[in-house]
């Protein structure tokens, strides 16, 4: 059953579905997930909620402030700590629903959200457990990696260009998400094949993707860093799961993060022969992540 939800966030309405499973009877755990760079709630995210339905836990998935169906006068902007805010706002909204148990509370985030929900791990005790899909959790690494030295210079100066139009008082610039001709077009992820799957997503499953951000956008995400929070989970659940060879969210950074969590509660999964892109373009991949996410959150809410 998928049932088309509203609630405030800093001042924005966010829009977002509640997958409950069918027939479902009395308050069920819950948990809140929304996606990575520049997602609508219609991408990968329903696949993974009907699966993690068939555990008993029923899943809300929303659009950030700025993105999709939600409000937000500055569109396709991302800020990695408003859009955190906007998960604990969906938290404090679940908690309030007469079909929601607030005790069992769970985050699940892919991409640039894998890397929100280990934040969120750290910083809000509601949370009892997070399943973190192929997660950024180095930024500025990651982009330096996935660019190249010479092409990331030039993402540098364009990042600063626009920071010294905005400050005069300019149109802030746009960069394009990903690019089929990454050395002739500059994009914040630099893979053709982010691009091709997007494309293809939007026309079949997600109408409201635009495959463009902020410039400014880029220059949040080269400053973003998991690494500070890791220490403080202690008391979370966690899972990550993997995709072997991941050079987009580039996997051993990855890895080398997990390593940091002291949580006793905690398991990865690598998935082989998975890649991160896969996880949206073939369906098996996606289903193979959805059930160890429904295994982890049935067993730990």
């Amino acid at each position: 059953m998928q049932l088309n939800v509203k609630f405030p966030s800093d001042g924005e309405t966010i829009a977002g579905i509640l997958f409950r499973p069918d027939d479902a009877q009395g308050k069920l755990p819950t948990v809140i997930c929304a996606g990575g760079w520049c997602y609508t709630k219609e991408i990968v995210l329903p696949h993974i909620a009907r699966i993690v339905n068939e555990g008993g836990v029923q899943v809300l998935a929303f659009d950030y402030a700025g993105f999709g169906e939600s409000s937000g006068k500055r569109r396709q902007h991302l800020d990695p700590w408003q859009q955190i805010s906007d998960y604990r706002n969906a938290l404090t909204y679940a908690e309030g629903r007469d079909d929601v148990d607030p005790s069992r509370l769970g985050c699940l985030g892919i991409s640039y959200s894998g890397g929100h929900v280990l934040i969120l791990a750290a910083i809000d005790p509601r949370i009892k457990a997070v399943v973190s899909i192929v997660p950024v959790v180095d930024g500025y690494n990651n982009l330096r990696r996935a660019h190249g030295e010479r092409r990331f210079a030039d993402l540098e100066a364009a990042i600063l260009h626009d920071q010294k139009a905005r400050a005069a008082g300019k149109n802030e610039g746009k960069i394009a998400m990903a690019s089929r001709t990454p050395y002739d077009e500059l994009s914040v992820w630099p893979f053709p094949r982010v691009n091709e799957v997007f494309t293809q997503v939007k026309e079949t499953e997600a109408p409201l993707h635009e495959h463009w951000s902020t410039m400014e956008s880029a220059e949040l995400l080269l400053n973003y860093s998991v690494s500070p929070f890791l220490p403080r989970v202690i008391n979370t659940n966690v899972m990550m799961i993997v995709a072997e060879g991941d050079n987009i969210t580039a996997w051993d950074l990855e890895i080398e993060a997990f390593n940091k969590i002291p949580s006793p509660s905690k398991q990865v999964q690598i998935l082989p022969g998975v890649s991160h892109m896969s996880l949206y373009s073939d369906r098996a991949d996606t289903n193979v992540a959805a059930v160890h996410s429904r295994e982890w959150f049935s067993k730990m809410l």
